[in-house]
Order: C-alpha cells, then sequence, then structure tokens
C-alpha cells in the first residue's frame, strides 16, 4: 500500500521529503494540502501518534500568523483545533503522513528512515 503524502508544492520542506520518498522506492501518493486537507479522523490519528497539539500546526504559516493562533490555540479545545485543521489545509504542518503504526509531521531525514 502506498503512503498518503500531504503536501504542497509550493513548500521546499515537502519536495524535499518527496525526493526522498522517490530515492528510496517509497510507494506513495501525494495529496494536496490545501485543496484536500487531512480529516479529522486522520488528524486525531496524528495527535495519538504525535502527542501534542501544536505538533499539527504550521506555526510559521501566513494563516497561523493572520488567525492569531499563538494567542488562540492555548484555549481552543482538542475538537475545535481539529475542526479548524480539517478546514484549512495551510495550516497543517507539512509533509503530513499517517503510516500503519503512527504518522510523520515535517521532514526530518532519519526519522522518514524509518519508512524505508
Amino acid at each position: 500500500m502506498a503512503l498518503k503524502v500531504y503536501a504542497y508544492s509550493g513548500c521546499g520542506t515537502c519536495r524535499n521529503a518527496l525526493k526522498f520518498l522517490a530515492a528510496h522506492n517509497v510507494a506513495h501518493e501525494v495529496v494536496p494540502i490545501r485543496e484536500t486537507p487531512p480529516t479529522k479522523a486522520e488528524l486525531k490519528r496524528m495527535l495519538a501518534a504525535v502527542g501534542d497539539l501544536r505538533k499539527l500546526f504550521n506555526t510559521s504559516g501566513q494563516d497561523y500568523r493572520a488567525l492569531n493562533l499563538k494567542a488562540k490555540l492555548p484555549k481552543l479545545t482538542e475538537a475545535e483545533a481539529l475542526e479548524l485543521l480539517s478546514k484549512n489545509g495551510n495550516l497543517v504542518k507539512r509533509p503530513f503522513v499517517l503510516t500503519a503504526t503512527g504518522g510523520l509531521v515535517g521532514f526530518k531525514e532519519d526519522e522518514w528512515r524509518k519508512l524505508v
């Protein structure tokens, strides 16, 4: 089964992650994160894998800053935060990959090596 990789074509980190997967012959399907954000169920699974709601957010993104989420995020419930992420792919840290046993957000080559 191919990995489902949520990515944005304009993101250098995403491009590096996809190059890594291609170089290691890892079957993957790219899903455009802006147009098709992860579902609430997928976000909930990722939250269980990473353990911290803040790690799911693209904290350096313009939408994050425009919505003043640095101040608002601590006050949001988990359900509210997941709803926000599921509606706006720009807010989701990318690349975003769920695996059979967990998931990865962002691209750190040493962590991604576990996929190959």
